[in-house]
């Protein structure tokens, strides 16, 4: 079954564009991940220092693949400061059956 999940976060003052050249660079290293089938990153309409970024992954396994690849790390340490939450707000989701 596929994994997949919804991360938010909300950029600092004056951060967006930074975020948004980080998140190009991070999305196209992910897409091209065997196990990814999508990262489309948003930001809200009414917000635009809320960004959303919507994933899917083949399975659990890719999942984990995802959270262990090289680039994960640095991405997410350079976000850090840039954002006002701790992290990225995970929200996994389920298809309705």
């Amino acid at each position: 079954m596929n994994k997949t999940l919804l991360a938010e976060f909300t950029a600092r003052e004056g951060a967006e564009a930074h975020i948004a050249g980080l998140l190009r660079d991070y999305a196209q290293k992910v897409r091209e991940e065997d196990g990814n089938l999508a990262f489309d990153v948003y930001t809200k309409a009414s917000n635009p220092r809320a960004f959303w970024i919507f994933e899917v992954y083949r399975d659990e396994d890719a999942f984990q693949a995802h959270l262990k690849a090289p680039y994960g790390g640095p991405f997410n340490a350079e976000l850090a400061p840039l954002i006002e939450e701790d992290a990225s707000v995970l929200t996994f989701l389920d298809p309705v059956t």
